[in-house]
């Protein structure tokens, strides 16, 4: 991390000495703001194992899942799906996160600097995520193929690894608060006073360990996002094991995820420089979402076709195939579209023509939840800095998802 036109060192003292920068204004209401956090703090950590549950156990019914815990009361039947973790568990989640780190700390790379902070730093990276993704996949598969490692073993201790996950990425993140207060990387962090605000949206911006290791890099691209690709192989690999063959509604559910990871980890600069990086903080809604949501709400289809595949033809899977390839393409051209913008201030030609202003900054639908409340901050955060031009953007452009509705 350094400030513009100075050296290293300066930063580093300047960060030091200044004051904490102001905790990110809230959107909405204290009352919601408090309701949602609370809400998600405590619901989101038991929905990813009656998730499990219901894929895995349950045959994916929603109905047989709620008749158990009307059975045994709420507190009681989730006790009793709640799998504890095992050291196998946590064997494969620190021999997972300690490849993963080593790749993003000793793989060569470019040097990216990030956006201009809101204290005035700029954020240095290596670009090396394609190369990690790659190195990532081909260790995977031959580990499987040389009989040296058997992925299946991930999906059959699958519970146990979400248990741990939920837990170890509480304790990550109460680090992350501490760390914040005690050892912060920047002159961009600070508190807003409240210990569950702190919490759950961070405290630091660009929390680091050392000089080179970014913690939101590897939570939110080198955990998360590769192991989003990794658990799709393994469901892969698990039906393959348990049937002798891979069904084409499998085939296409893990081709899809791995051609979106690719596009990720190819557009990862990029990604850099959106709201996850540059203005999101460092705690649970960020962190703890991507080393336990990411990797198990995002992989669910994959998780119940283990056991349940489903036999499309080849004119559907095709069919589906290519729509979703479709889908993954528009949304990287948005993305590139916006960059492109930035990058030459609005002198550039999008579709052979010259771009209008201003940009809109919202991702094209496809997490609507997150979305709408993403949405929604983003709109206040741009009126805010682009006052009537902004205005005039939304005159021309009333809603901000859907059209006419929102």
């Amino acid at each position: 991390m350094a400030k513009p036109r100075a050296s290293a060192a300066a930063a580093a003292a300047a960060a030091a000495k200044a004051p904490a920068a102001a905790p990110p204004k809230t959107v909405h209401s204290a009352l919601v703001t408090y309701a949602s956090m609370l809400s998600l703090l405590s619901l989101c950590p038991p929905f990813v194992i009656l998730l499990w549950y219901t894929m895995v156990h349950a045959d994916g019914s929603v109905v047989r899942t709620y008749e158990h815990l009307r059975e045994h009361g709420v507190l009681e039947g989730l006790k009793a799906i709640w799998p504890m973790p095992t050291m196998a568990a946590w064997k494969i989640i620190f021999g997972f996160g300690l490849f993963e780190a080593a790749l993003q700390l000793l793989l060569p790379g470019k040097r990216f600097e990030g956006p201009v902070s809101p204290s005035g730093n700029v954020p240095v990276y290596k670009a090396n995520g394609l190369q990690a993704y790659a190195v990532t996949l081909i260790t995977y598969l031959s580990l499987w193929w040389f009989g040296i490692f058997n992925p299946a073993i991930v999906y059959d201790h699958l519970g146990e690894i979400y248990s741990a996950l939920v837990f170890g990425s509480f304790v990550f993140c109460i680090f992350l608060y501490i760390k914040g207060h005690l050892a912060p990387s920047s002159s961009d962090s600070g508190s807003s006073g409240n210990v569950i605000i702190d919490f759950y949206w961070g405290m630091e911006l660009y929390p680091r360990i050392g000089k080179h290791f970014d913690i939101k890099v590897f939570t939110n691209c080198r955990f998360g996002m590769m192991s989003w690709a990794v658990l799709a192989v393994t469901y892969c690999i698990k039906q393959y094991e348990m049937n002798g063959r891979v069904a084409d509604s499998m085939l296409v559910n893990t081709a899809l995820m791995l051609i979106y990871v690719t596009k990720f980890f190819w557009w990862e600069s990029g990604y850099w420089c959106t709201m996850d990086i540059a203005h999101d903080r460092a705690g649970f809604y960020i962190c703890w979402g991507c080393l336990v949501w990411v990797p198990s709400i995002y992989t669910s289809p994959g998780m119940y076709l283990v056991n349940h595949p489903v036999n499309l033809g080849p004119q559907l899977a095709l069919s589906i195939l290519l729509a979703g390839i479709l889908c993954i393409y528009i949304n990287y051209d948005c993305d590139r579209q916006r960059q492109e913008f930035r990058r030459t201030n609005g002198k550039c030609s999008i579709w052979g023509k010259a771009p209008s202003k201003f940009l809109p900054y919202f991702y094209v639908i496809f997490l609507t939840i997150l979305l709408f409340d993403r949405a929604k901050r983003d709109d206040d955060r741009c009126s805010s800095k682009y006052g009537k031009y902004w205005k005039m953007y939304c005159n021309k452009v009333p809603c901000r998802v859907i059209p006419g509705i929102y």
